[in-house]
């Protein structure tokens, strides 16, 4: 097989993955808000989001992958921001997004093309959807957006070792990837980050358990 024909058969395969995904998350966005997954699952890592966008002051933030806008609302109403977007490729995420609240601007846009002018950003934020991005892609993209000394915050399940890694992405059906901390760092400073910090999500008393990691990644000032 020719380079050419390789690398279209690559391109139609990422378009065919990420077209099933946003059909996924299509269907469950009439039930993705349902108190039990989201205290459970999606609270202590968007808390943590949270404070670490006030520590560092943060006031023009994107929430990339923001499904039915619960994060990027939190960021709105807890926050002294000037403008949140809320970014998604799923039109059935939006709908619930846009129901929620008119405050925080929503775009229908993959984490890979924001429609977002050159260092408009401070904080380029993502809550348990990095593993469905291009992320090399992707991280190049917030990098774009986020003027010098902006982060991204990014939260995923991020195991421990490549083993782990490689067993949490087949029980997706390779529809995501979970890079293990060492090669979340990597990517990175690979993007062109100057700094990367990790820490695990804190979840009560089995925190030193969490599987969910807190990356943050600051450009150069």
């Amino acid at each position: 097989m020719s380079t050419l024909s390789t690398l279209n058969t690559a391109d139609r395969y990422a378009g065919d993955r990420a077209a099933a995904v946003t059909r996924l998350f299509d269907r469950l966005s009439g039930v993705y808000d349902t108190a039990l997954v989201q205290s459970v699952m999606y609270r202590p890592p968007q808390d943590e989001i949270i404070a670490e966008l006030g520590r560092r002051r943060a006031r023009r933030i994107a929430d990339v992958g923001c499904g039915t806008g619960i994060l990027a609302t939190r960021i709105w109403s807890e926050l002294p921001v000037e403008v949140v977007y809320g970014c998604d490729a799923s039109e059935g995420m939006l709908a619930q997004a846009r129901a929620r609240t008119d405050a925080v601007t929503w775009l229908l846009a993959r984490s890979e093309k924001l429609p977002l002018p050159d260092d408009s950003l401070d904080a380029v934020v993502s809550s348990h959807a990095f593993h469905f991005f291009d992320q090399p892609a992707a991280l190049t993209e917030f990098h774009r957006v986020l003027a010098p000394g902006g982060c991204v915050i990014v939260v995923i399940v991020n195991p421990r070792t490549r083993f782990g890694s490689r067993m949490t992405s087949l029980s997706t059906g390779r529809a995501g990837h979970f890079p293990d901390e060492r090669s979340m760092r990597r990517l990175m400073l690979d993007a062109g980050f100057a700094t990367v910090d990790q820490r695990r999500v804190r979840r009560g008393s089995v925190g030193v358990l969490s599987p969910d990691l807190v990356t943050v990644a600051q450009v150069a000032p």
